[in-house]
């Protein structure tokens, strides 16, 4: 591509960018703490689910000192619901090799950004050019579209040498966004609405007639369907909580007891199994309805269940506690047992 009509690009998108960009936290600031967490939480995460927690993780945490002294669970216990609670473990962990090897800075080097835990190449060249204003292209799953379509790359390496190309530019950080809000709102996957669009003109795709095939080819992964039967045991407006094992799906969060029910297991004896030690004793009283609810590849049926306890006949263990319900928002819970207690406590 000439270099007139790449400056020509630049100024339609930064001029479009500046007029229609949606007004979001995260982009009123400078602060490489800041992006850095606002990068992370939108990895595969809607904007509109980021939002609350974004305000609220900033509050409890709004340096990276204060996010390395807090302890596990009160990083977990604001990340509940969003998902992805890898993320949230290697914030806490990046915070303290920041603490410890940076003085208490992010790094301003791409390599030593990359390095940390949690961060891959997009979240490096995103806090990169938006912070410190370092032509590094920041390609999420919207930016690329635009540079797949726009310029006909259609190999990995096109599309990074289309991205340098085009912020090596005063201003990388407004052209990452820029790119990324064009893929977001108008150069969509399914049905791009290219009348809007300010690089039209350039567009290859456009130009070829090709926008609608001109896509990145979707990941394949089979969908796994499983059923998750729950039962929330209360006793005195306590809910009887157990904390789910390291590793693995939803490993270390805190949840109602139950789990997936193998083939040709009822429901009754699935929750019999999953009520080991303290639950032993405990049967489902009533049905109370079904959530549903989807983890990565998986789509899981809950059907949930309600039991009252007795604090006496149930000694919980190490791994099993009796929480008030006006105290489980201390709790990292998953959101699938969100679900399920404001379901069972709607009785």
């Amino acid at each position: 591509m000439f270099q007139p009509q790449l400056n020509q690009i630049r100024r339609r998108l930064l001029s479009w960018y500046g007029k229609n960009r949606r007004d979001l936290p995260w982009r009123r600031t400078r602060n490489p703490y800041a992006i850095w967490i606002a990068e992370t939480m939108l990895q595969q995460t809607q904007v509109k689910s980021v939002l609350p927690y974004y305000r609220r993780f900033l509050r409890a945490f709004p340096t990276t000192r204060k996010l390395d002294r807090a302890s596990k669970e009160e990083v977990l216990a604001l990340w509940s619901g969003l998902g992805y609670y890898r993320r949230a473990e290697n914030l806490k962990k990046a915070a303290r090799i920041i603490m410890r090897e940076h003085r208490g800075k992010l790094p301003r080097e791409f390599d030593l950004i990359l390095a940390l835990p949690g961060v891959g190449p997009y979240t490096a060249a995103a806090v990169m050019s938006i912070a410190f204003n370092q032509a590094y292209p920041a390609l999420d799953t919207n930016a690329r579209r635009v540079l797949r379509r726009a310029f006909n790359s259609q190999k990995e390496k096109e599309l990074w040498e289309a991205g340098h190309r085009l912020v090596a530019h005063p201003r990388p950080g407004q052209l990452n966004q820029a790119l990324m809000e064009l893929g977001a709102t108008i150069c969509a996957a399914q049905e791009p609405n290219c009348p809007l669009c300010p690089i039209s003109r350039s567009c290859a795709a456009l130009k070829s007639g090709r926008v609608r095939s001109n896509r990145l080819p979707a990941p394949k992964r089979r969908t796994e369907i499983i059923q998750w039967p729950l039962v929330v045991i209360e006793n005195r407006k306590q809910i009887l909580l157990r904390r789910r094992p390291p590793g693995g799906i939803l490993g270390g969060l805190w949840e109602v007891p139950g789990g997936q029910r193998k083939k040709r297991e009822s429901l009754e004896t699935a929750l019999t199994r999953h009520l080991n030690g303290p639950g032993r004793t405990v049967r489902p009283e009533s049905f109370v309805g079904e959530i549903r609810h989807a983890i990565t590849y998986r789509k899981i049926r809950a059907p949930v269940f309600f039991s009252s306890g007795n604090s006496k006949s149930l000694q919980p263990q190490s791994s099993w506690r009796w929480a008030s319900l006006s105290a489980l928002h201390r709790y990292p819970l998953s959101a699938l047992s969100l679900k399920a207690i404001r379901l069972a406590t709607r009785r």
